[in-house]
């Protein structure tokens, strides 16, 4: 049993108030008492303790109701969550319902938890639904919830699920689960906000991405948004062995025709990591093209001349000779 898994438990059996309110002495603390578990009771709680300033100790309480929602009857839980309003008190409800599936519990509870994230009249409360399910497995059981919520009317419900998607790109399926990336590249061109379309391309692996998912990519290429072109350009670069030669000559001729400089700094990444030391001559090949980048040309093929063989170290030594001009 973790630490928190145990503190959790205790909450349920005592009244613990000294936990939950500013520190008092000994002598002015009443004493422990037992008390039955349940959901009003811990909510009522938390509720109390959320007034504390301290960011850690919010988040502190947050784990403690995800830890608890294990052995808290699941429809209560769910009856508490439909009745709250207040956006900061759902979100708390939400990830402990979302707890409950990602430890192998009812599946469809997160269902509950998309449909008010996906309906509720109140933005805010859209939006802690939103976020309550970041790095959890709800990609796997909401269908095509990610793609409606990046069409949301409210920008910050948007953005909340764009950074989902990136999060649970990189936490939790460590940018190798092809599902999940697919997931990410779906919604991403479904979005009518370019921001939060480049944003999502801009920052998740594409390492394990299906055939349909890069010709959305390359379809993305042709965005009348630069900010969007960058980003389906970014991520192209990181595309299968099976897709890059597709890749690498796509983005050959469309530095050539592109204008935004953005976009042919994102393209000149895209090379670089396709290619690595054989992409070198096609970056000379290209250096003429855009006098404005003949210093980011030159300090790719000096860094891709280095040999180094793990992409992360080209980039860094990529970055030290940019900024050792």
């Amino acid at each position: 049993m973790t630490r928190t898994s145990f503190l959790a438990r205790t909450l349920c059996l005592l009244w613990l108030p000294s936990l939950l309110t500013p520190l008092v002495s000994l002598a002015e603390r009443p004493a422990l008492q037992p008390e039955t578990c349940s959901v009003e009771g811990l909510m009522d709680s938390i509720r109390r303790g959320l007034q504390s300033k301290s960011p850690a100790y919010r988040r502190y309480l947050r784990e403690l109701l995800k830890e608890s929602a294990v052995t808290l009857p699941e429809e209560q839980l769910r009856a508490a969550f439909e009745r709250e309003t207040e956006p900061f008190m759902v979100e708390h409800l939400a990830a402990a319902l979302a707890a409950k599936t990602d430890r192998g519990e009812s599946p469809s509870t997160m269902q509950v938890v998309s449909k008010r994230a996906l309906h509720d009249a109140d933005p805010a409360v859209r939006a802690a639904a939103t976020r309550a399910l970041r790095r959890t497995s709800a990609e796997e059981h909401t269908g095509d919830m990610y793609s409606r919520l990046v069409r949301d009317s409210s920008p910050e419900v948007r953005n909340e699920a764009a950074t989902n998607l990136i999060e649970d790109n990189r936490y939790v399926y460590a940018g190798f689960h092809g599902p999940a990336s697919d997931t990410a590249v779906t919604a991403a061109a479904a979005s009518s906000d370019a921001k939060v379309t480049a944003r999502i391309l801009g920052n998740i692996s594409t390492a394990a991405i299906s055939p349909e998912s890069a010709k959305t990519l390359h379809s993305l290429l042709g965005h009348d948004s630069a900010e969007v072109r960058a980003g389906a350009a970014t991520a192209l670069g990181g595309v299968p062995a099976s897709e890059m030669a597709k890749a690498r000559q796509t983005l050959g001729a469309m530095y050539r025709s592109e204008t935004d400089v953005g976009v042919r700094t994102a393209i000149l990444q895209s090379i670089a990591r396709l290619g690595f030391s054989s992409a070198v001559p096609e970056l000379q090949a290209l250096r003429q093209v855009d006098t404005r980048l003949v210093p980011e040309v030159d300090a790719w093929i000096r860094a891709l001349s280095t040999g180094l063989q793990e992409w992360s170290l080209i980039l860094r030594e990529k970055q030290r000779l940019r900024q050792a001009r």
